[in-house]
């Protein structure tokens, strides 16, 4: 299996900068050759000089239906790379990527040029979405005097909860933390979770479960038993829209309760749980898990989806 490694954005958000940077690395330049493929010309370009110098070749994909696996398996057997790097264009729907059977998908980063995200959330938002549904790693450069950095984070984890985020500014790595977004009091007991608390609470768990383990939370929540669970644990949770009304995610955290039989999948209840930090197997690792205090059974909230565009909500 050839690695390949993917970078995506939208143009000038600085793919071949980033590429330009790792080729040149030393950690990079192991054996073999690399095959570059460039889908789309910015503003800045690959010098002869460092390719030749890094034993890497660039071919230039015109077209997005060119790249499919039958094509890739050409140039595959034309240069035989060690590996494989492809600069992705941003205009082209990310889904639609097929890969060579050979080639295994080792990483996927999207750069984001911070002082466009907006626009590019507003008016572009489903093929966004596909950028950073399945990054490895999300950077957003150009950082430079945006003070909202960190509702840049909260959109960006909605729509992937589990992506490294990097926000760069001309003297580096800015710190950016949704402590400051947090809707709601730590310190309460229990923490009351409204519909835009709930999703807030969802991803800054994820990341800071230290911060609520042994906390009491109370929230509305939608009932989900996934069959593979354990019979004395379910999972309440919210939809959330990540992106448009059609893509829709379930935001929810296992939760131990001794009566889980009986509820009813999807009936809204009223939780009241204990925060704390276990091995889940269907996490794969250690994770937020809810101790149940009480599970009274309610009627649906007045906004049953949570849209994080929303703080209102």
């Amino acid at each position: 299996m050839k690695p390949v490694y993917i970078i995506n954005g939208f143009l000038d958000s600085g793919k071949t900068d980033f590429f330009r940077y790792t080729i040149a690395q030393p950690y990079f330049r192991t054996r073999g050759k690399t095959l570059l493929l460039v889908c789309e010309e910015g503003e800045n370009d690959y010098e002869e000089k460092l390719l030749k110098s890094t034993n890497t070749i660039l071919e230039k994909i015109e077209d997005e239906e060119e790249l499919n696996p039958d094509n890739l398996i050409k140039l595959d057997a034309k240069y035989n790379p060690e590996r494989i790097l492809i600069e992705y264009n941003g205009m082209w729907n990310f889904k639609n990527l097929k890969l060579p059977v050979m080639w295994n998908l080792e990483q996927q980063i999207t750069v984001i040029d911070a002082s466009n995200f907006e626009l590019y959330f507003n008016n572009m938002k489903s093929l966004l979405a596909e950028q950073l549904r399945n990054s490895d790693l999300i950077l957003f450069n150009r950082c430079d005097g945006i003070s909202d950095l960190a509702s840049f984070k909260r959109n960006v984890k909605a729509i992937n909860q589990k992506a490294d985020i990097i926000f760069e500014d001309m003297n580096g790595e800015v710190d950016v933390t949704l402590d400051e977004d947090l809707p709601f009091d730590l310190n309460a007991d229990p923490i009351e979770l409204n519909n835009f608390g709930y999703g807030m609470f969802y991803l800054d768990a994820l990341e800071h479960v230290d911060r609520y383990e042994g906390k009491n939370v109370k929230f509305k929540a939608m009932v989900l038993i996934p069959p593979e669970f354990p019979k004395n644990r379910f999972v309440p949770g919210r939809m959330a829209m990540t992106c448009c009304a059609e893509d829709m995610q379930f935001l929810g955290f296992a939760c131990e309760y001794d009566k889980v039989d009986t509820l009813t999948e999807k009936e809204w209840v009223l939780v009241t749980a204990k925060v704390t930090k276990k091995f889940v197997p269907e996490y794969n690792g250690e994770g937020p898990v809810l101790e149940a205090i009480s599970i009274e059974k309610t009627d649906a909230p007045e906004y049953p989806v949570i849209d994080f565009s929303n703080p209102q909500q």
